[in-house]
Order: structure tokens, then sequence, then C-alpha cells
């Protein structure tokens, strides 16, 4: 593909989450025209004349815009991190969630809601439980002194077994008339209570993480050619890939954070991306990060837009997200034949 050829894709994406963003504003109970949305956002910056009411622009500023930015921030992260998750592991099947942080975050969640400490006590402790989960699951291969691929793939699944359990535990305990409703709901994931404070707490965790993973990107494609190759090439193999794994399960547990546990994401786009830019990180990471941000804002559109009470988002991008992927790893059998 030709640097020409991968700008006009880069625009094209570009073009196209902007549009969504301006569409998404528009779509909900109160509708709102695009022209109006967009003389609304102007007047932030401008002198321009009022001709909208007050609940026009509240709908805009309060409820709509931070669940947008939010979602185009937790699609873009979850696909970022697939993408650089299945370069590292060298396996197209590996998702975010591969060493246990979307489990931990559940825990650290389920914790928050059952001590009463409001949605604030919830993104804290579930972002924490998140992290110390795969510090867990990065401490078991120095534990049982084998470091390798394998052995911390096979720890994120021990992890991921004892932190389901706990789940599992946490919901026995939970009032079912309260708190194993807002437990279960927050399993399947919503947008719905992204605020403006929400936002400015976790947007400096995604953007340090994209900015770090988009730097390294190139580095993806000396590790996906084999330890062996990497090191020839002078490569500091466990530094570069610790760095990445880091970054990557930072992304995955601020979008875990955010709006609970979403699948299929960062499994399905980062093949999506793959398809349109090729196999080469340096490209296929950006396009990627891009149609993540995409896909979850035409999700959350049709979250709220398709029924009167809200859809949880896992609902709807398993029902997406699986054919999908059928559909790509038949064309892949294709290509091989």
């Amino acid at each position: 593909m030709s640097k020409a050829k991968y700008r006009g894709i880069m625009a094209a994406l570009a073009a196209a989450l902007l549009l969504a963003m301006l569409i998404s504003t528009c779509i909900g109970n109160y509708s709102i025209s695009p022209p109006e949305v967009i003389r609304v956002l102007l007047s932030r910056l401008f002198p321009v004349e009022k001709t909208w009411t007050d609940m026009t622009e509240g709908v805009i500023f309060t409820l709509r815009l931070p669940r947008i930015v939010g979602a185009v921030l937790v699609g873009g992260g979850l696909a970022l991190s697939g993408a650089a998750y299945q370069g590292v592991f060298k396996n197209p099947l590996v998702s975010p969630d591969l060493l246990g942080v979307s489990q931990g975050a559940c825990v650290g969640a389920a914790l928050a809601i059952l001590m009463n400490l409001g949605s604030v006590g919830v993104q804290i402790f579930a972002f924490a439980a998140g992290i110390a989960t795969v510090m867990l699951t990065a401490a078991i291969p120095k534990l049982v002194r084998k470091d390798s691929i394998t052995v911390l793939v096979l720890s994120g699944v021990i992890v991921s077994g004892i932190m389901n359990s706990l789940i599992g535990i946490m919901k026995y305990l939970a009032d079912p008339e309260t708190q194993l409703a807002e437990i279960t709901y927050w399993q399947m994931g919503s947008l719905a209570k992204v605020t403006t404070r929400s936002l400015l707490f976790l947007a400096p965790a995604f953007l340090t993480g994209i900015i770090v993973i988009l730097c390294v990107r190139w580095q993806i494609n000396i590790l996906s050619l084999g330890d062996a190759e990497a090191k020839t090439l002078g490569v500091r193999i466990g530094m570069v890939r610790g760095i990445i794994v880091l970054f990557s399960t930072l992304l995955t547990a601020s979008a875990v954070c955010m709006c609970g546990t979403i699948g299929w994401v960062g499994l399905v786009i980062p093949h999506l991306g793959r398809m349109i830019a090729s196999p080469d990180n340096v490209r296929s990471v950006p396009v990627s990060l891009l149609l993540g941000s995409i896909f979850m804002l035409f999700i959350d559109t049709l979250a709220r837009a398709l029924t009167t009470l809200e859809l949880p988002l896992s609902i709807l991008t398993g029902l997406i997200g699986a054919p999908f992927y059928l559909f790509i790893l038949k064309r892949q059998r294709m290509k091989m034949l």
C-alpha cells in the first residue's frame, strides 16, 4: 500500500469519526438537528446568536458530549490495546483482558457497589483492582521462576478464574433487589453514567496509553518476528514487551473503569484494521484506533436509540462482533486455499 493511499484511508476514517460524533449528538429521545448542534458547539468558541433553548444546550454539553467523548476513548483504547496484545503475543485470538484486567476491575467495582460508595467509588475501585490483578498475573511467572509468554498467559487464566469466583461470591452476597442488578448491569457495559468529572479523571490515563502505544508500534513488528530475531536486531525484549503490556493494560483498565466490561471490540477491530491497512503494525494500529472509536460510537448510539430502555453495550457488541469475526475467519481461510 502506498503512502498516499494510507493517508487517504486515515483522512477518510478521521472524517467518518467526526461525522459519527455529530450524528450521535443529534440522535436521542430529545432530537436535535445537525445545524443546531453545530451552532451550539461553535457558540463556545465564537460569538453566535442564540436561537436554541437552554434545554438543548444542557442536553448537548451535560449529557451527550461527555458520553460521546467517552465512547471515542473507550472504543479507541480497547481496539488499540487489542492490536498491541495480538502483536506482542503473536496470536490473533488474543483480547485485551488476557491478563485478567477486566475480571479484576469487575471485582473492584462489585466491592464498591456492595459498600455503597457511589459511581466515583466504583470507578476508583475498578481501576485499582484491574491494575492490581495484572500485577498479580505478572508476579506468578517470577514466583515459579519461569519467565515466558506461555507461563504469563497461563497465569492470566488462573487469576481470571479466581476473580470470576470472587465476583460470584459478591453476587451471592449482594442485595437481590438493588446491588445485584447494579453489579450485573455494570458487567454488561454502559456509558450512561459517564460525566465530565469521570472524563477528567480517566482522560489522562487514556491519552498516555494511546500516545505510548502509537510511539512504540514499530517495535511490535519486531517482537512479532520472534525473540531470537528481535535480539539479533538489538531490541531489549523484556523491557519493550513490558512497556507495551503495561500501557495496553492501562488502556483496558481505564475503559472497564469508565463503562464496565465490553467484549469483542479489542478482538475484532484489530483484525479489521489489518485487513484495511496491511499487517504492518505501524499502519494497522492507528487505523484500529480510529475504527474502534467509530465502532463504539455506532454501538452506543444504537443502544440509546433502538428501544426506550437503554440496551447494555456488550449485548450489541456480541450480536455484531461475533458474526463479523466469523466473516473475517472465513475470508482468511479462503485466502489460504
